[in-house]
């Protein structure tokens, strides 16, 4: 393996999962935790019509026929069909949709180079198609805008009501479906029904342990989870359980045990993007 392909690599894991989970959580904790709901259950839809997209279409990738085009390490970076690009199109709902609630230009600048480095990582390792990574990279800008415009309403039945149906859907999954339709429903389950009420901490101390403490209780729920026997995670309603329960850790879980640093705020609609009319 070449010094470049080494350096790509290492750029395109900053679509990984696990990324996605702690800038998600410190977003949340740290910067605005209402805005952390509404972009993480953009970030739930974003992540299904993705899912969908991929194994509906089944298109396939550049080494798909020919596998010496891409490297092995490449290869393992890449699950499942071609289109739309995930890394592309998760990094950009993400990252886009970030600097969409903070409006600032310091930070839309890196979030755009950012997108863009990842996206281009994806074809110089030969694990997608330009048009791949076009479409994905459109499809996390719409969901972007979305989870900073659209306030995703949960008054009365509509909290735990949504997520119970999402719950049913997943148990309706058939065995051998792709796993991230179970992964998706559970996101989506799980950023509906949580309710942010707590403030971000005032002084870098108190962020400092939020994060640190923070982080250490969702990964050791997330490796907990991850440790089940695989004839249940590979049912869809388990797996969408267990990210209903990363969720909820992360944005109720953490606050109560840490609610030192971070106080309930007087209004839970505090810091919550705009609706559309």
């Amino acid at each position: 393996m070449g010094i470049m392909e080494s350096l790509w690599l290492m750029i395109t894991n900053l679509g990984r999962d696990e990324v996605f989970i702690v800038v998600l959580a410190l977003f949340t904790w740290l910067v605005r935790p209402q805005g952390g709901r509404e972009l993480g259950v953009a970030f739930a839809l974003s992540y299904l019509l993705n899912s969908a997209l991929k194994y509906g279409l089944n298109l396939p990738r550049p080494f798909t026929n020919d596998p010496s085009v891409a490297s092995e390490a490449a290869r393992a970076t890449a699950g499942g069909p071609g289109l739309p690009s995930g890394h592309s199109q998760m990094s950009a709902t993400l990252w886009l949709g970030i600097a969409a609630q903070l409006r600032s230009t310091g930070f839309t600048v890196f979030a755009v180079l950012l997108v863009a480095v990842i996206a281009a990582s994806r074809l110089l390792l030969n694990v997608h198609y330009p048009s791949d990574v076009v479409v994905g990279l459109l499809l996390g800008a719409v969901f972007a805008l979305l989870a900073a415009r659209v306030h995703f309403p949960q008054a009365g039945l509509l909290r735990w009501g949504i997520p119970a149906a999402l719950l049913v859907v997943a148990a309706l999954i058939p065995a051998g479906a792709p796993r991230e339709f179970g992964t998706g429903l559970g996101l989506l389950a799980g950023f509906w029904a949580s309710r942010p009420t707590f403030a971000p901490p005032r002084d870098w101390a108190g962020r400092l342990i939020v994060a640190v403490l923070g982080l250490v209780m969702v990964f050791a729920v997330y490796f907990a989870l991850g440790a089940l026997p695989q004839e249940l995670k590979d049912m869809g309603v388990v797996r969408a359980l267990r990210y209903v329960a990363l969720v909820l850790v992360a944005t109720e879980g953490v606050p109560l045990a840490l609610r030192r640093w971070l106080p309930a705020q007087a209004s839970a609609a505090q810091g919550a993007p705009q609706a559309v009319h």
